[in-house]
């Protein structure tokens, strides 16, 4: 294509149902965006939220490789709107890569924009430090360390267990980097608990629901690592599910209850569902079969990808079908040296598995793959999938869901360009704009 300009230009001209806005997210959210020094933010003693890490690094750099975006955190996100191509308000998780086309810089006049090619193309918006922000817990920590919020305020993150128990070549999937990651920021001697204390995430939430006053907060997220044996004498369910008893005993009905975890055995999400949980994401990862054994050798190893799904469904007849979300890596599907060598193959293979979870009223989404460094995945494929897979994707999966007359799933904000919040990948902005009919 000769620019970056003229391949979007070409996908967006090739794709016109699929969102203008949604061709430049997934090229940032799968390449990333480099920050000038003007549009850092000041860490937590500024007036800008900055960027939490709250399970991945979500980088194309280790911190040492970041420069100054180590020390001056970039915002944890940025909304685009306006621009040569009239973009409608979208909302963009921040991924650093010093070296992408796209940059964002402030003009003359201190106007935040974001760059590609050398030209403006948007212009852009940061997210304001929240009130909630500025208050410490009791014993020092700061809220951003234990609750960090994401998708413009809308879902506070609770990263509870910080590694992962699959660990080592043999165990861990091959596109995470959250065992590296909790490595970095210790190394890099940031604050970043291993196991958070259910008392601190009690009160970092009391703290935002007194300042969060517009309500934005509207979910919380329970996740980290899969536990393959116990932690703190917990095993999985009773781990994660523990903590939405106590948030849920607290504070009833004030948050949607999310958890991801594994996709654990029927007795096992009966006690997520008993704790307070009402959405569960039984993450598969990668469709293809060959492909979940060779990127994810922990969960074959353990569990094993045909009693993974049928976890799933089995999960759906507790929770009811449309509250069983479970999440696959878009891109590494592509990946090199096993994945798919053609886009045609690749979206082949995810629509045959996002038509077996719909057929059963199971709306799976997904986050669009960022090829962080440390893993093996990144490491060989730096360049990440394709831009025409994302977008393909985007087109298959909102084909699929209207297959089978399925809509947006709860807990994701409102669908529609111009009105998604979800920001880790473009789904919710290809969908019809209507209403997310909540739990």
């Amino acid at each position: 294509m000769g620019s970056r300009t003229a391949l979007v230009e070409d996908l967006m001209e090739r794709f016109p149902h699929v969102p203008r806005e949604a061709v430049f997210k997934e090229d940032l959210l799968r390449g990333g965006v480099a920050f000038d020094p003007s549009a850092l933010s000041d860490n937590e003693s500024g007036e800008v939220k900055p960027k939490s890490y709250f399970i991945f690094s979500f980088d194309h750099g280790t911190l040492p490789e970041l420069g100054e975006a180590a020390l001056r955190r970039p915002p944890e996100e940025i909304i685009l709107t306006g621009g040569p191509y009239d973009l409608r308000r979208t909302v963009v998780s921040v991924r650093v890569n010093p070296t992408s086309p796209y940059r964002v810089a402030a003009d003359d006049e201190g106007v935040l924009g974001l760059y590609l090619d050398g030209k403006r193309i948007a212009d852009v918006g940061v997210p304001p430090m929240p009130e909630y922000y500025r208050h410490k817990l009791s014993n020092g920590k700061s809220v951003m360390e234990v609750a960090p919020t994401i998708q413009w305020g809308y879902l506070i993150y609770l990263t509870v267990f910080r590694v992962c128990q699959y660990f080592g070549a043999k165990e861990e999937c091959q596109y995470c980097d959250i065992n590296h990651n909790w490595r970095q920021h210790k190394a890099a001697g940031r604050p970043y608990t291993g196991v958070k204390d259910v008392e601190e995430v009690l009160e970092a939430l009391e703290i935002i629901d007194r300042y969060d006053t517009a309500k934005a907060s509207t979910a919380y997220t329970l996740t980290g690592g899969a536990i393959t044996k116990t932690v703190s004498g917990r095993d999985e369910a009773d781990f994660y599910g523990h903590y939405a008893k106590a948030i849920e005993e607290r504070f009833p009905g004030r948050w949607i209850g999310k958890v991801v975890a594994q996709a654990l055995p029927r007795d096992d999400v009966q006690r997520f569902k008993d704790y307070g949980v009402q959405i569960y994401h039984p993450n598969y990862e990668v469709w293809d079969e060959y492909l979940f054994k060779m990127y994810c050798p922990g969960k074959e190893r353990y569990v094993g990808r045909d009693e993974w799904h049928r976890r799933i469904l089995d999960s759906a007849e507790i929770f009811g079908a449309r509250n069983v979300i479970p999440n696959f890596v878009a891109g590494v599907e592509m990946a090199e040296p096993f994945g798919f060598k053609t886009v045609d193959e690749a979206i082949e293979s995810t629509t045959e598995g996002l038509r077996f979870f719909m057929s059963q009223g199971i709306t799976p989404r997904f986050t669009t793959w960022c090829p962080e460094p440390t893993t093996p995945l990144g490491k060989a494929n730096p360049n990440g999938a394709p831009l025409e897979y994302h977008i393909r994707l985007l087109q298959a999966y909102r084909q699929t869901m209207e297959d089978f007359g399925l809509s947006s799933p709860p807990g994701y904000g409102p669908p529609g360009p111009g009105r998604a919040v979800f920001s880790v990948s473009s789904f919710m902005d290809s969908l019809p704009a209507q209403e997310a009919a909540e739990v």
